[in-house]
């Protein structure tokens, strides 16, 4: 199967040429990758969205508490809390990210979009700006090919995972993704949606992988949420016209390059950062005795 697109600019230019759409090219080629019909595809997406939105719903409904007990109900405490430090739509944004990677944590059912590990990212951002601009669901479809194509040529040219590069690969990526599909969601041109991603992983850049206890916990869940906020504050940035300076395809092989240069106890090893605090390492022994399962010995097992 080809790839869709090597870089940006050849996105770019192909749908200058045909005049097509930037959501259509990434359409043609899940067709042609499922080898199922348009409707498939379509219905698909629909699904995979609509999975997104049981998840903030679920997070924010059910009892949100882990096996290690990092996670306890975090989202429901941001909705009710009483203080609200910008906005209500801002404190919505981050209730429902929150919820939405919390549900994954606790073994619930979500998208991996494009890991599991920045699972919140998309759900929040898409679901929020749907319910603030009064959005259709067929946009909100179109956006996420916009964010799977996005998502496509980062893989391609750095990578999507913490193992290989960092925190900055899953939710930098995720928050990229998100950002280059609400300006294309509120009808900005091409160059304006490939600013907003450039510009969200310039804000990403170098973010380690440091997982507590090897659990996609902590700081996990609480970096979608702040990977959801910058995804919007580049998408006000590259709306208004801002010029990123550097080009988005450069940006990614600057993710690359990064990615590659970082140590490997930074790449979701659990063996660098936040995870080799005193704290942190408190947490995994007790969680790691927790879970051992004590078999009886064969030869004195009745």
């Amino acid at each position: 199967m080809a790839l869709l697109f090597e870089d940006f600019v050849s996105w770019e230019k192909h749908c200058a040429t045909t005049g097509e759409a930037l959501y259509e090219p990434v359409l043609a080629y899940e067709i042609e990758l499922r080898g199922r019909t348009e409707e498939f595809i379509w219905q698909n997406i629909a699904r995979a969205y609509q999975v997104m939105q049981e998840a903030v719903k679920t997070g924010l409904s059910a009892d949100m508490v882990s096996r290690s007990g990092m996670v306890n109900n975090g989202a429901k405490k941001v909705a009710a809390s009483p203080v609200t430090t910008l906005s209500e739509e801002f404190k919505t944004l981050i209730s429902r990210t929150l919820g939405a990677k919390e549900v994954n944590s606790c073994m619930g059912r979500i998208v991996a979009a494009p890991t599991a590990g920045a699972s919140g990212i998309l759900p929040g951002i898409l679901t929020t700006l749907q319910d603030l601009h009064h959005l259709p669901d067929r946009k909100i479809h179109e956006g996420l090919l916009i964010a799977a194509g996005i998502a496509l040529i980062i893989e391609q040219n750095a990578s999507l995972a913490g193992a290989v590069g960092g925190c900055q690969a899953e939710t930098g990526s995720a928050a990229a993704m998100g950002a280059g599909a609400i300006v294309y969601c509120l009808g900005g041109p091409v160059e304006q949606v490939f600013a907003a991603v450039a510009i969200t992983i310039q804000c990403m850049l170098g973010l380690i992988c440091d997982p507590v206890a090897g659990l996609v916990e902590v700081p996990c869940i609480v970096r979608n949420a702040s990977a959801a906020a910058i995804a919007f504050s580049s998408a006000q940035i590259a709306i208004a016209g801002v010029n990123p300076v550097i080009p988005v395809d450069q940006c990614v092989l600057a993710l690359g390059e990064v990615g590659q240069s970082m140590e490997t106890r930074y790449k979701e090893t659990a063996l660098g950062g936040l995870a080799n605090t005193p704290t942190g390492r408190a947490i995994e022994k007790k969680v790691l005795i927790q879970d051992i399962e004590v078999l009886p010995d064969e030869e004195t097992a009745p």
